[in-house]
């Protein structure tokens, strides 16, 4: 008979929180590893860090919202201009927010889900 004891202590790593948050700023080098990389951190490491699976979630969930807007506001650019409005926002928030909650993970506080669709949760 064997027995298996599935309670873990999570460490509490707030540096690979605000890493992981930082992580998203790779979207202006690469153009794509701002969803790449916090994916990465997150599915290797939610079940380690203490927090880490809300802010990894909160990570995908903001950078999946960004580019659907994107995608829907470059067809907009032919109306009146509105997707030009858009984009300026959209390039705003999706520079400052990952600024705000790398902060908040290095306080210990839940992430900010400004602007976020919930598509994972």
């Amino acid at each position: 008979m064997e027995i298996i004891n599935h309670n873990r202590t999570l460490e509490q790593n707030n540096q690979l929180l605000v890493i992981a948050h930082l992580s998203q700023f790779l979207t202006y080098v690469t153009g794509f590893g701002g969803l790449i990389v916090p994916l990465l951190l997150w599915l290797t490491t939610k079940d380690t860090v203490n927090g880490m699976d809300e802010h990894g979630k909160s990570i995908v969930n903001f950078q999946l919202t960004v580019l659907l807007f994107t995608i829907l506001s470059v067809p907009a650019i032919l109306l009146f201009g509105l997707g030009i409005l858009s984009l300026i926002f959209i390039g705003i928030v999706a520079f400052i927010m990952p600024i705000v909650n790398a902060v908040r993970a290095s306080n210990g506080e839940k992430p900010s889900k400004f602007m976020t669709i919930p598509f994972i949760s």
